[in-house]
């Protein structure tokens, strides 16, 4: 995923989690982290020795928050997935459109023949789901590799709902 810090865009990555120990990479740098809860939305963070207090305070979207040290304030979002497609369908975007996969209706996803990390070709189907008494299959809009996957079989899933990532 990516995380736009104030003007900088961030790519971030999870390689790790083992309790408090946390190793994650940000643009191709990694950085091993002690990282502990210690009330509702505030963070203490060791890393290299120092410490560090972060308040994360969630605004009006569940992917953006105002991000708070002792000594400045950011606001960040979370650029995943859904949120590029649901930019890239507001923008009218059609080619990032087309990279995810969604149900126009309400339904449950019957099957997911692909897995993270698999090729599709156009044309291949990716997700089926079922709504009203009907099985559709979804196909993919171009090649590509299946990045991300948001639901799982019997997952109840709502109209436009992003279902599946292919980049």
């Amino acid at each position: 995923m990516e995380i736009k810090l104030g003007e900088r865009m961030a790519k971030v990555e999870l390689l790790a989690e083992e309790g408090n120990q946390i190793k994650i990479m940000v643009d191709s740098k990694e950085y091993n982290l002690d990282m502990l809860q210690v009330e509702n939305g505030v963070y203490s963070v060791l890393y290299k020795g120092r410490s560090y207090n972060v308040e994360l305070i969630e605004t009006d979207s569940s992917k953006k928050y105002s991000v708070n040290t002792f000594y400045h304030s950011y606001d960040a979002e979370i650029i995943d997935a859904e949120t590029k497609y649901l930019q890239a369908r507001n923008s009218g975007n059609l080619e990032a459109a087309e990279s995810t996969i969604t149900s126009p209706m309400p339904g449950k996803v019957v099957k997911i023949p692909v897995e993270l990390g698999s090729e599709v070709k156009k044309g291949d189907t990716v997700i089926i789901v079922s709504a009203m008494k009907m099985e559709s299959e979804y196909k993919a809009m171009k090649d590509g590799i299946v990045k991300e996957i948001f639901v799982h079989e019997e997952d109840i899933i709502d109209g436009n709902q992003p279902l599946v990532f292919i980049d």
